[in-house]
């Protein structure tokens, strides 16, 4: 009699830790502006003490310095951006999200792997600096042209960064009596007065009253109208659904998905 077949031996799952992510593939149909390829970052922090309360006390004692340790904080992360899309990227505090919004800006950079950008990106919130010091007035002006615009498009695009912002007579006054919520407010107001080709927002859709938030997600998409791409860190689902059409969740360092927005949240609130 013929033998039954052998049941199949299942395969191993994939050991996260140690296999490489396979090269970003990039969409023939649209033009890529960013393209993050097996990016990791680590960067080193004062590790917390973890022994017992007695060795904690005789390390007190002899006066002994905290040692430092490495956080790996992305891990061979890979996905592309392309021209007019919107992306939100998810994920739960210290997964990597900041850390990757500061590499595509060039302000943090990786230890292997490599980011391409077609452009400048502005991060809303570094590239709009803004001096507590200086009134509204100046900051508008001096952040502007920070961001490359001359000095003839900054007047003619005062008046709107001042009512976009809400500021009011606020604006002749020093920044440091804002609140945060003003402050966060002018500078979302400054980084979308020009049409920049990759802007990055972190947060910054949290700040503000419903109608402000509203306004910001209707000028996300005025700027994906104009071929912007942009880019929302954001913790309110919510605002990633209605503004972003892409998400990417992040999981300690890694990308754990990345696909329409709806879909991505979905598996992230584990519905």
């Amino acid at each position: 009699m013929p033998s039954e077949p052998e049941p199949a031996t299942p395969e191993e799952p994939e050991d996260p830790g140690t296999d490489e992510p396979a090269a970003p593939p990039v969409r023939p149909d649209a033009e890529p502006m960013v393209v993050v390829d097996r990016l990791h970052v680590t960067y080193r922090v004062l590790g917390a003490e973890t022994g017992s309360g007695s060795s904690r006390v005789r390390r007190a004692l002899r006066r002994s310095r905290p040692r430092p340790r490495e956080v790996h904080a992305l891990r061979g992360v890979s996905f592309v951006l392309h021209r007019g899309e919107a992306v939100g990227v998810i994920g739960s505090n210290g997964s990597g999200k900041t850390t990757l919004l500061r590499s595509i800006a060039g302000l943090l950079p990786g230890d292997r792997g490599q980011v391409f950008t077609c452009g400048q990106p502005v991060l809303l919130g570094v590239n709009a600096a803004l001096m507590n010091d200086l009134t509204g007035e100046r900051n508008i002006v001096l952040g502007c042209l920070a961001m490359g615009m001359p000095p003839r498009e900054v007047r003619e695009k005062y008046a709107d960064v001042v009512e976009f912002s809400g500021l009011g007579k606020f604006v002749d006054m020093p920044m440091k009596t804002y609140s945060t919520g003003m402050a966060q407010r002018l500078r979302f107001a400054i980084a979308t007065a020009q049409t920049s080709e990759i802007l990055m927002i972190d947060e910054a859709l949290a700040t503000g009253d419903a109608r402000f938030r509203r306004r910001s997600e209707d000028r996300l998409k005025e700027l994906r109208d104009e071929a912007a791409t942009v880019v929302l860190v954001s913790h309110s689902l919510g605002t990633i659904e209605e503004t972003c059409d892409r998400a990417i969740w992040l999981d300690h360092g890694r990308v754990r998905m990345d696909g329409p927005a709806p879909e991505v949240v979905a598996a992230y609130r584990g519905d």
